[in-house]
C-alpha cells in the first residue's frame, strides 16, 4: 500500500484526468481557469495539471498567473501536438513537464508519478533475518 497525501488540480483535462483516478492522491477536476484560482485559494494543492489553451484563460494564462504568484507549486502543460510556441512559452515559464495532447494514459501517469514521487511497492524479500528489501517500481 502507498499513502500519498498529494493535492492534484486537473484543470481542461476532463477525459484525461480519468487516467490518475487509481493513483494514490486527491484529484480535484475542473474546466475553467477561475475554477483553479478559487481552489489554490482555499485548499492545499500540490501540483496543477493544465491545458495551455483553457476557455477563460487562452494562452496559457492560468499557468503564467500560477508560476507568479506561487512558483514552487510543480505545473504540468498540455500543449498542441507539435506546437513548438507553445512548448518554448511553457518551458520559458519554468513549468516542470510540458506534455503534447496526444500523449498516451501510461506514460502520463508516469509523468506524475515521478513528480509527486509516488512509487508502488511490488514485493517484499526477507535478505537476511533482521532485513527486508522493498522493491519499488513507479506506477
Amino acid at each position: 500500500m502507498v499513502v500519498v497525501n498529494a493535492s492534484v488540480v486537473a484543470v481542461g483535462l476532463r477525459k484525461k484526468s480519468g487516467a490518475l483516478r487509481e493513483l494514490p492522491i486527491r484529484l480535484f477536476v475542473m474546466d475553467t481557469g477561475a475554477q483553479v484560482v478559487r481552489c489554490l485559494r482555499e485548499e492545499r494543492i500540490d501540483t496543477v495539471i493544465s491545458r495551455w489553451e483553457l476557455v477563460d484563460m487562452p494562452n496559457g494564462m492560468l499557468l503564467q498567473k500560477i508560476k507568479a504568484a506561487k512558483p514552487a507549486i510543480p505545473t504540468i502543460a498540455f500543449i498542441r501536438s507539435g506546437d513548438h510556441k507553445q512548448e518554448a512559452i511553457a518551458r520559458s515559464l519554468g513549468v516542470s513537464a510540458v506534455l503534447n495532447e496526444d500523449i498516451g494514459d501510461e506514460h502520463f501517469r508516469e509523468v506524475v508519478c515521478q513528480l509527486l514521487g509516488i512509487y508502488r511497492v511490488i514485493g517484499i524479500k526477507a535478505t537476511d533475518v533482521y532485513g527486508v528489501r522493498m522493491e519499488l517500481k513507479a506506477d
